[in-house]
């Protein structure tokens, strides 16, 4: 009862801080739904424009309000293996809006970068704010006030809360989310990281790497480890965006074909030509957020979304605070192990039991609302369930199994992994950070060690090339946040701090940098804010200064007195190579103006 009594107390403290703001926000998508879609509203110059390059029945049922008409925005490419799937969709949407007396149009593309791509690399400088890009991208293609609803395809890093950022803007409107589903299970995820780790020790080559590499990530769909694509799907379904079950089917199945046609249909049902109108902006409320927040937990999500919930509930006028996120994960214990937090890739946990079993228990345990709204109707019941092809070449559904498939992967609330989710903040004199612990092993989890400052990640690798590095220590690798270079994650690190720990050696990293869902056996102070570009005191600490992270406690300190530490300047250093080159010039104005990290990194304010 202590942990249900939690969530609700936080719960309504967010909706308290919230009302303000939440109470125009509401106002305006009222408003905007008061104007009716909307096509009646467009001179017939304009309506011409929207509907030229359809069929004659279409023009016709599109020259009044009675037809509905869905809006497709896409982050298909067919680059990037997640979003490959995309490509059939839109043919396979108009056809069952059409089964269903509606029209669907493509209303616009968005861009979808892979940060596995640009690990490491320039482009990776753009990522994260690719995700305002790309609400804007869908904002454009909604803003021709053709729709009566939309669907939106996309699967990673920052394209689900771009799109969901778009949606929210667009509250008016009933929005539903149709993933493409995760590749098929290949190289197992803890040998590829063996490889990984023994081609940075030299023991192995490229051709190696790229072996391992090529055999994990080896088919259409999304990467089977629980980074923040898989997050993604899983936060889509626990606030009710999803049709239920539908998060983790696997690409080019039958299944996943008859899934995609019902959550069209099901999008045309819910718009104001209809009984069962669902705007989007008053359906995601405090309590879907919570809800979010607290499947984020369950299943030791990626870190990323300490940044990415905030600026997505900020979208609805909503007020989320990384205390918020903290204190839920005190009050939620961990109930999935999937790589890095353990062997399993996400098909072993839709395997043993899925979306549909975590559900179930989190709602027989009291830790979720179960009387939100979703796109499926009223309540979050009817997600606790799990999707087959029906005889019919539909989708039926039955109960979530009574027991887990596989323990070890998916544990049932009364066997949890540990009482608390494993995200946490850490407060101290370097300001706030966030860590993720629930694969670092409890021994590892308070570190104090001398710092070695870092301006990169290539001086990270190059210190450990040249063998300074063997020894304890915690890693200060600052200028990484927002404003310094748009705060790219920072993987390198992953393998190099992970070789050092393995050789007995206590480290850790502090930076103002991202470390995203592969947040894995190293304790690591990410996202620290305020960041060293804007005087955080992360850009004060000194080689040789002794740094305490406390992930029990809660601490992050460098053990240096307070006057000492506000005597000193921030040593700033030459960025200029970090403002042109791949595209790096054409944000500028996204750096200038980010949002702190934990006030979701957002170029449109909060």
């Amino acid at each position: 009862m202590g942990a249900r009594k939690d969530i609700e107390a936080i719960t309504e403290r967010i909706r308290e801080r919230s009302k303000p703001s939440r109470d125009i926000y509401l106002e305006r998508i009222e408003g905007a739904a008061g104007k009716t879609v909307h096509r009646s509203v467009l001179s017939c110059g304009n309506l011409a424009h929207g509907f030229a390059a359809c069929a004659p029945g279409e023009k016709e049922a599109l020259s009044g309000d009675r037809v509905p008409n869905l809006g497709i925005v896409t982050a298909y490419n067919d680059m990037l293996s997640a979003h490959q799937p995309f490509e059939t969709y839109p043919q396979l949407i108009k056809q069952a809006a059409h089964e269903a007396g509606g029209i669907a149009q493509v209303a616009g593309g968005v861009p979808a970068m892979c940060d596995g791509v640009t690990q490491g690399q320039p482009g990776m400088e753009l990522s994260l704010f690719s995700r305002d890009v790309i609400a804007m991208a869908a904002a454009i293609g909604l803003s021709h006030n053709m729709f009566d609803a939309a669907v939106f395809l996309g699967v990673c890093d920052k394209i689900v809360p771009g799109l969901l950022i778009a949606a929210l803007s667009f509250g008016h409107l009933p929005a539903v989310f149709i993933p493409a589903g995760p590749m098929t299970s290949g190289l197992p995820n803890d040998e590829k990281a063996k490889v990984r780790q023994l081609f940075a020790e030299g023991k192995v080559g490229r051709a190696e790497l790229l072996e391992a590499e090529s055999k994990s990530y080896h088919g259409p769909g999304t990467c089977t480890f629980y980074g923040t694509a898989n997050s993604n799907q899983m936060l889509m379904e626990i606030m009710g965006l999803h049709t239920p079950g539908a998060s983790f089917v696997n690409p080019g199945t039958k299944l996943r074909d008859a899934l995609t046609k019902e959550a069209t249909k099901r999008a045309l049902a819910i718009t104001a030509l209809g009984n069962a109108f669902t705007p989007v902006g008053r359906m995601i409320d405090e309590r879907s957020i919570v809800n979010g927040v607290v499947g984020l937990h369950a299943t030791g999500g990626s870190t990323n979304h300490t940044i990415h919930l905030i600026a997505m509930a900020a979208a609805a006028g909503i007020r989320l605070t990384w205390q918020d996120i903290s204190d839920l994960s005190d009050a939620t214990p961990l109930l999935a192990r999937v790589y890095p937090n353990g062997l399993a890739d996400v098909n072993h946990f839709q395997a043993a039991g899925g979306m549909g079993f975590l559900i179930r228990e989190l709602l027989d345990a009291g830790l979720l609302h179960e009387d939100v709204q979703t796109v499926w109707g009223e309540g979050l019941r009817p997600y606790a369930v799990e999707a087959k092809l029906a005889k019919d070449g539909g989708v039926s559904r039955e109960p979530a199994p009574a027991a887990s498939g596989d323990e070890e992967v998916l544990a049932p609330f009364a066997k949890a992994f540990q009482p608390s989710g494993g995200l946490k903040v850490l407060s101290g004199n370097l300001g706030h950070a966030i860590i993720k612990t629930s694969a670092v092993k409890p021994e590892r989890r308070v570190i104090e060690a001398p710092a070695v400052v870092l301006d990169s990640q290539q001086a990270l690798n190059d210190a450990f090339k040249a063998g300074e590095l063997d020894r304890d220590f915690v890693a200060v690798v600052r200028f990484q946040g927002p404003r310094a270079n748009g705060m790219p994650e920072l993987h390198r690190l992953t393998t190099i701090l992970g070789v050092l720990q393995d050789r007995g050696h206590k480290v850790a990293l502090v930076t103002d940098g991202r470390m995203s869902g592969a947040s894995g056996k190293v304790p690591a102070a990410i996202h620290v804010t305020p960041e060293a570009l804007e005087n955080g005191p992360i850009g004060k600490i000194r080689t040789g200064d002794i740094v305490r992270l406390d992930a029990e406690k809660g601490t992050l300190e460098v053990l240096v007195s307070e006057a000492e530490l506000q005597e000193r300047k921030v040593l700033l250093i030459d960025l200029s190579e970090n403002e042109y080159g791949c595209g790096r010039e054409l944000f500028a104005v996204f750096r200038q103006v980010a949002g702190r990290a934990d006030q979701g990194a957002s170029a449109f304010g909060n």
